[in-house]
């Protein structure tokens, strides 16, 4: 296994059981789910310690790099994800012809602009470096965000624009690509840098607190946002007993209250 990937815990098999039409046979002894770190991992902790009640045993797996966590579900090694949103789970599917299916959404959490040498975008310098995700459709996400903030203008919405569609670029940002997960760490290298919420939340930042600006929040913005994120399965088990039990896990009550409680009003379920 990558030494990217850590297993975070691994809840203990109980003695109740759910009900029969819920899991049965084909049932994995361990339902294995690939998480990237912070908010997705802090989530599925919780499901399953949830789980665990109920009679599913579930080892949340870390992974610190978004390539990683859809190959493993292809090849078998994980039966489940939870870290992306769906335009990039389209673009990963159409570029490697991964055969995943989405159970269901789980939480937005907004990207944000930040920084740690200015307190406002205004003070930005002329030709500030800005780092952005490397990965097609966050940096997308990065370039509209830059866009809504007026600091460039975009010539294309896809959700695979990339800086050859930066239309004007008045202030002669230069823009650098970064994996996604090194831009917390980019702040000391950059002048600010657009990073998706799970990562500034591993490194403990805060969208309401730190961010210069970011996407719109709330629950009813995660219901609609595209970039709301999914939990996702190989397509030949999305009927599976075991992926609705996990999908009710998710979108029950206690995972929802714990949601809202926990991360503060910084990230929301969308469900």
């Amino acid at each position: 296994m990558s030494p990217l990937v850590r297993v975070r815990a691994l809840a203990a098999l109980a003695a109740f059981t759910l009900a029969p039409t819920m899991i049965g046979a084909a049932t994995p002894p361990v339902i294995r789910v690939g998480v990237t770190p912070g908010p997705h991992a802090e989530i599925f902790d919780q499901i399953a310690q949830l789980g665990a009640k109920r009679g599913l045993t579930i080892k949340v797996v870390e992974i610190n790099d978004y390539a990683v966590p859809n190959a493993a579900l292809d090849a078998g090694d994980l039966e489940a994800n939870s870290f992306q949103n769906q335009p990039y789970l389209d673009d990963q599917v159409k570029a490697r012809g991964y055969k995943l299916a989405v159970l269901g959404k789980t939480i937005l959490l907004p990207m944000g602009i930040y920084s740690r040498k200015v307190k406002k975008l205004a003070e930005l310098r002329e030709g500030a470096t800005i780092g952005v995700p490397n990965d097609p459709t966050n940096e997308a996400r990065a370039l509209k965000l830059l866009a809504n903030a007026k600091l460039i203008t975009l010539g294309s919405q896809s959700f695979t624009a990339g800086i050859a569609d930066i239309s004007a670029n008045p202030h002669h940002l230069q823009i650098r690509e970064l994996n996604a997960a090194q831009l917390p760490r980019s702040l000391d290298d950059v002048d600010a840098a657009c990073i998706n919420g799970n990562y500034a939340g591993a490194a403990g930042l805060s969208v309401a607190r730190d961010a210069l600006v970011a996407e719109g929040g709330g629950v009813g913005e995660a219901l609609r946002s595209p970039y709301s994120n999914v939990l996702v399965v190989r397509a030949a088990d999305k009927d599976q007993p075991w992926a609705k039990a996990l999908l009710a896990l998710y979108h029950s009550t206690t995972i929802r209250g714990f949601i809202l409680r926990h991360f503060g009003g910084t990230i929301f379920p969308a469900f």
